[in-house]
C-alpha cells in the first residue's frame, strides 16, 4: 500500500466490475477515497463495502446528464472534494461477421455510454474542478479505436471517438489546470468480450471466446497476458502526481498489440 494519493477524492464509473473493480481497489490501497458509480447496484454496494469507510457506492446511468451532475456533487458531498475523475463505463457493441451483416440497431445506445457518458463525465468533473484547482481525468477507450479491424464497427468507431475527444478536452481544459488523458487497453480479459457475442448459443460462444483469446495470444509481442490491475495502474499514474506535466496523451495497455503483429 501507498500514500500515492492520499487526500484525493475520486469518481469511477462502470466501478463495480472488471476495469473499474481494480481501478477502484488499487486508488483506494493509494489512499483515495472513491466513488464507485454504476447501475449494478449489488456489486458496487458489496465493493463498496469491502473497501470499508474510504467508498461509496451512488448508482447512475452515464448517459444521463442529470444524473452525471448528481453523480459529482454527490462525490463532493461525500468526500469534501472531488481531484481524479475516471470515465471508464463501456459497453460492447453487437458481433457481426461483416459490416453488410450489421443492423445498427446499437448504435444510439453503444455510442451514449461509451462517447456521451465520457463527455458528460469529463464536462461535470470539469466544471467542479475549475473552480477547484484543477484535476485529473482519465478516459477509458480501446485499441480497438486506434486499430482498425472487422465486425465491432460502433464499438471501434465510439473508441475512436473518445481518444480525439481526450485529446480537444486536453486543449481546451488545460488552463484550468485540469489533465485529461487517455487509456486504450487491448487484450486484456474482461466480461466486455463475451457481451458482444451474447446473441450465440452457450457452447458456441464459449468456443468463440476461447478462439479470440488465442489469436489474442498468439498476436501480442510479449507473452505474459494483460490483467485489469495492469490498467488500474496506468489509472493511478494519471491520476497522482507524477504525470503532473502530462496531458493529452493515450497510453496503450496491450502488451506491444498495437506497436505490431507478433505471429508466433
Amino acid at each position: 500500500m501507498t500514500d500515492e494519493l492520499a487526500g484525493k477524492v475520486a469518481v469511477v464509473t462502470g466501478g463495480s466490475s472488471g476495469l473499474g473493480h481494480a481501478t477502484v481497489q488499487r486508488f483506494v490501497a493509494a489512499g483515495a477515497r472513491v466513488v464507485i458509480a454504476d447501475l449494478d447496484a449489488e456489486r458496487g454496494k458489496d465493493l463498496a463495502a469491502a473497501c470499508g469507510d474510504r467508498a461509496r457506492f451512488h448508482c447512475v446511468d452515464v448517459a444521463d446528464a442529470q444524473q452525471m451532475s448528481d453523480l459529482i456533487a454527490f462525490a463532493v458531498t461525500e468526500f469534501g472534494g472531488l481531484h481524479i475523475m475516471v470515465n471508464n463505463a463501456g459497453i460492447a457493441s453487437t458481433m457481426h461477421e461483416d459490416f453488410l451483416a450489421d443492423d445498427l440497431a446499437d448504435f444510439g445506445r453503444v455510442m451514449a455510454v461509451n462517447l456521451l457518458g465520457v463527455m458528460l463525465g469529463t464536462r461535470e468533473a470539469a466544471r467542479h474542478m475549475s473552480g477547484a484547482g484543477g484535476g485529473s481525468i482519465v478516459n477509458m477507450s480501446s485499441i480497438g479505436g486506434i486499430r482498425a479491424g472487422k465486425r465491432v464497427m460502433t464499438y471501434r468507431a465510439s473508441k475512436a471517438a473518445v481518444l480525439h475527444f481526450t485529446k480537444c478536452a486536453a486543449v481546451d481544459l488545460g488552463s484550468y489546470e485540469i489533465r485529461v488523458n487517455c487509456i486504450a487497453p487491448g487484450n486484456i480479459p474482461t466480461p466486455i468480450l463475451e457481451s458482444s457475442v451474447k446473441q450465440m448459443s452457450g457452447d458456441d460462444r464459449d468456443a468463440f471466446v476461447t478462439n479470440m483469446r488465442q489469436k489474442m495470444r498468439t498476436d501480442r509481442p510479449l507473452e505474459r497476458e494483460g490483467t485489469p490491475e495492469d490498467v488500474a495502474e496506468a489509472a493511478l499514474y494519471f491520476a497522482g502526481d507524477r504525470s503532473r506535466y502530462v496531458t493529452g496523451t493515450v497510453l496503450p495497455i496491450d502488451g506491444g498489440t498495437v506497436a505490431g503483429t507478433a505471429t508466433r
